[in-house]
């Protein structure tokens, strides 16, 4: 798995938004699948689900999926990195 980066987020906006770190990690993830800015198999990742799960809370959410040929190579990449290709 490739290196992380932490990002810091004021006790401040968790109590405001009735968050926790998780739930705001998926939002994030959501957010930039949607925006076009990460594959779904990298959204998926970030959010730390499963495939099917990560579906439904697309489709409860009203997000179509757009998967590409981009998004397949991409997906390939990281399961050859994960050891499953």
């Amino acid at each position: 798995m490739s290196p992380t980066v932490t990002i810091e987020i004021p006790r401040e906006i968790l109590h405001a938004t009735r968050m926790t770190p998780e739930e705001i990690r998926c939002e994030l993830a959501l957010h930039l699948f949607q925006q076009g800015k990460i594959s779904f198999g990298k959204a998926r990742e970030m959010a730390r689900m499963n495939t099917w799960t990560f579906q439904q809370l697309l489709g409860s959410r009203g997000i179509s999926v757009h998967y590409d040929l981009q998004d397949y190579e991409e997906d390939l990449t990281t399961l050859k990195e994960l050891g499953r290709r």
